[in-house]
C-alpha cells in the first residue's frame, strides 16, 4: 500500500482535508456539486435533518437525507481547476486511512453528480432547458497532467476535432472524457443531451468579446460542426470534462447535468432561474434515490 507524504496529502490539524475541510467519516456514498456557494442551500431545502459540515474559501458542504438515504452538498467554486482539488481530495476521504496515511485495503466509489448552469450553443437547446452530459470536451489540458487508461471513443473523438475538423494549431489540443454509463441513463431521461465544451475561463475561452476581443472568433462556429456518436455539441461551461475524467481514473461514478441559462446563438439570457434550477434539483435527487434505477 502506498504511504501518501505529508506534503503531497495535506491533512489538516484537527484531521480534515486541506482545501474542503470535511473528515473522512462526513462522506456518504451519493455527493452533489454545485458551483455556486450560495445553490448548496438551495439543495438543502429538499433534503430532511441537514448538518453543516464545513465552510473554506468557496467550498461550502453540508450533508442531509433524502429518501432516507444520505447525500452530501458540496461547492467546487468555478473552474477545473478547482474540481481537481475537489476530486483528490473526496477520493482521499474515502479511499486513504486519514491516520495511517495508506491506501485502505477496498476501495469506496463515490456517485458524483454535478448540478450546473451552462450556455446553450446549439439552436435546439433552449434558455431553460436541462442537459445532460453524454461527452464532454475539455479545452483548459487538465487532464493531460494525468495518466489515463486507453479509450479508442475518446481517442478517436479527439481525432476528429483536430484532424477532420481542423483544431488550430495555436490553440492547446482538447481532450475528452465521458461520464459514467449507468448514471447518464438514469440522469438523462428528461434532459436534452449532447456533448458539452468545457472551457478555462467564462469570457475569450468561451468567445466572449467585450472589451478584450477573443483570437478563436469563430469558436461558436467550429464547435458546431462537431458531431460524435449521435450528438452534437450543445453547450459551454467550466467543470465537467475534469469531473469526468478524475472520477474514471479514480474510480468513481460521476454525471453533469446543466440548466440552460443562456443561448449564445439567440442572445437570451434566463433572468430569474431559481425556480427553475430548484426543479432541476429535486429531479437529481428523485433519479439518484430511486431504486428502481
Amino acid at each position: 500500500m502506498t504511504y501518501h507524504e505529508p506534503s503531497e496529502l495535506i491533512i489538516n490539524t484537527d484531521g480534515s482535508a486541506f482545501h474542503l475541510g470535511l473528515k473522512p467519516d462526513q462522506i456518504g456514498d451519493i455527493v452533489l456539486l454545485v458551483g455556486d456557494p450560495s445553490r448548496v442551500d438551495l439543495v438543502g431545502k429538499q433534503l430532511s435533518r441537514v448538518e453543516k459540515l464545513a465552510t473554506n474559501r468557496e467550498f461550502v458542504s453540508i450533508a442531509g437525507y433524502y429518501h432516507d438515504q444520505r447525500i452530501n452538498v458540496l461547492s467546487s467554486g468555478i473552474g477545473t481547476d478547482n474540481i481537481d482539488i475537489v476530486l483528490n481530495e473526496l477520493d482521499a476521504l474515502v479511499n486513504i486511512d486519514f491516520q495511517t496515511r495508506l491506501d485502505k485495503p477496498e476501495h469506496k466509489t463515490l456517485k458524483i453528480i454535478r448540478i450546473g448552469t451552462s450556455g446553450s450553443i446549439h439552436p435546439e437547446v433552449p434558455v431553460g432547458a436541462w442537459l445532460a452530459s453524454a461527452w464532454s470536451i475539455g479545452l483548459d489540458g487538465l487532464m493531460d497532467y494525468y495518466e489515463r487508461p486507453a479509450d479508442p471513443e475518446r481517442d478517436q473523438l479527439i481525432e476528429y476535432v483536430k484532424s477532420d475538423l481542423g483544431w488550430p494549431s495555436r490553440i492547446p489540443l482538447p481532450y475528452a472524457s465521458k461520464p459514467d454509463p449507468g448514471l447518464f441513463k438514469q440522469l438523462s431521461r428528461a434532459c436534452k443531451t449532447g456533448i458539452t465544451i468545457s472551457a478555462h475561463g467564462f469570457y475569450g475561452p468561451q468567445g466572449r468579446s467585450v472589451r478584450a476581443k477573443p483570437s478563436f472568433s469563430h469558436l461558436h462556429e467550429f464547435l458546431s460542426k462537431i458531431s460524435f456518436q449521435g450528438f452534437s455539441a450543445t453547450n459551454i461551461e467550466m467543470e465537467s470534462s475534469a469531473l469526468h475524467g478524475l472520477s474514471e481514473i479514480l474510480g468513481h461514478k460521476a454525471m453533469t447535468v446543466c440548466l440552460i441559462i443562456a443561448n449564445r446563438l439567440t442572445k437570451q439570457f434566463h433572468d430569474n432561474y431559481k425556480p427553475d434550477m430548484e426543479k432541476l434539483i429535486q429531479y437529481v435527487l428523485d433519479s439518484v434515490t430511486d431504486p428502481n434505477c
